[in-house]
């Protein structure tokens, strides 16, 4: 018997924070947070989530922030996005 095991990744999610500047370059409205998750699966069937990733980047300076360093500011504002 053979069986199919392995990881992919999932679908990305991707919400503009309208109401937040940007640490770096201090512009409002110009970071987009992205959150993908890696999944298991068995015969390309999503069995289950292995991790979570996010991270945010500023359009208009092109800095990425990881989820570690976020600012309560950009904690809340996921946190009221959803």
């Amino acid at each position: 018997m053979i069986l199919f095991f392995g990881t992919k990744s999932g679908k990305k999610e991707a919400k503009t924070l309208h109401h937040v500047a940007c640490p770096h370059c201090h512009q409002t409205g110009t970071l987009t947070v992205v959150r993908q998750s890696n999944q298991a699966h068995v015969f390309w069937i999503p069995v289950f989530t292995i991790n979570n990733t996010s991270y945010a980047e500023c359009s208009h300076c092109k800095r990425v922030y990881y989820k570690e360093e976020f600012t309560p500011e950009m904690e809340q504002a996921l946190i009221s996005s959803k």
